[in-house]
């Protein structure tokens, strides 16, 4: 099992890198393929550091108590979390570059957009970064932090 400090500064960098990527979501209103691809990229490392994170506590975690399996629960939902934001993002980028070779195909009259938008998925992905932080405060207002034996997750 991995020391308090160590899986408490992962939940820390993860819950802080998920409220960062919500900031820069919500205060940008995009369809620029680069931002996109970048912000997928960001969710992407946000899953792959919780799922590590998982597997590290699912290794090392006695799945005979109620607190075990909550911590390895709410872990597994904030991954999940991650996973479906990138999920959403990945839809706005291609919904962006559909949306965008549609407007230059169109020779004359009105282009015929199809929805939802790229911003309706951004904001599905912002609701669902949403969640990192409230399963982060959930982890700590119950006590799921345990302390044991140090044995250190790399960074």
């Amino acid at each position: 099992m991995p020391d308090r400090p160590a899986l408490a500064q992962t939940l820390d960098r993860i819950t802080t890198d998920a409220l960062a990527l919500h900031r820069a979501l919500r205060t940008s209103i995009t369809d620029d393929a680069h931002a996109l691809a970048a912000w997928i990229t960001e969710t992407q490392d946000l899953a792959d550091t919780a799922l590590y994170l998982f597997r590290v506590l699912a290794q090392h975690t006695p799945h005979t108590t109620s607190p075990d399996l909550l911590l390895l629960e709410r872990v597994a939902h904030i991954a999940k979390a991650a996973q479906d934001a990138g999920a959403e993002l990945a839809a706005a980028l291609t919904r962006a570059v559909e949306n965008r070779r549609r407007r230059a195909d169109a020779v004359s009259g009105p282009v015929v957009l199809i929805g939802p938008s790229p911003q309706q998925f951004i904001e599905s992905a912002t609701d669902l970064l949403d969640r990192i932080p409230a399963l982060y405060h959930a982890i700590h207002r119950d006590r799921l932090v345990p302390p044991n034996p140090p044995t250190h997750l790399p960074h």
